[in-house]
């Protein structure tokens, strides 16, 4: 019987004989260097766009809280504008979910508009 007849084959009762314990130390689990990191930042005003701006330029994915303002209120237009001009510079997307929230993405990453269900 061969390897996939034995998994394939639900009805049959196993042992422990079965089974090989693996043990960790014999593979190579070390995780590589990410290449992008999601950040995770507030937006209070506009010196805090800086740090959004320079994560992005790293190449990281920055989801912002912008709870403290309104979608209609004039900094935020500017902010908004100042991140979606870093957006196109870095061929990046930006969204805004909500009234709560903008994702910025870096290079090569789209977002996207609609939900998985």
């Amino acid at each position: 019987m061969g390897i996939m007849s034995k998994i394939l084959s639900g009805g049959e009762s196993h042992t422990t004989e079965d089974y090989v314990e693996l043990d960790l130390d014999d593979f190579d689990t070390a995780r590589g260097e990410a290449g992008m990191s999601v950040r995770i930042a507030s937006i209070g005003g506009k010196q805090d766009v800086v740090a959004i701006k320079d994560a992005v330029y790293d190449g990281n994915l920055v989801i912002a809280d912008i709870t403290r303002h309104t979608t209609s209120d004039s900094t935020m237009e500017h902010i908004v504008d100042d991140l979606r001009q870093v957006a196109d510079e870095v061929d990046g997307d930006i969204v805004q979910k909500g009234d709560d929230q903008i994702i910025i993405a870096p290079t090569g990453v789209t977002i996207a508009r609609e939900k998985l269900s």
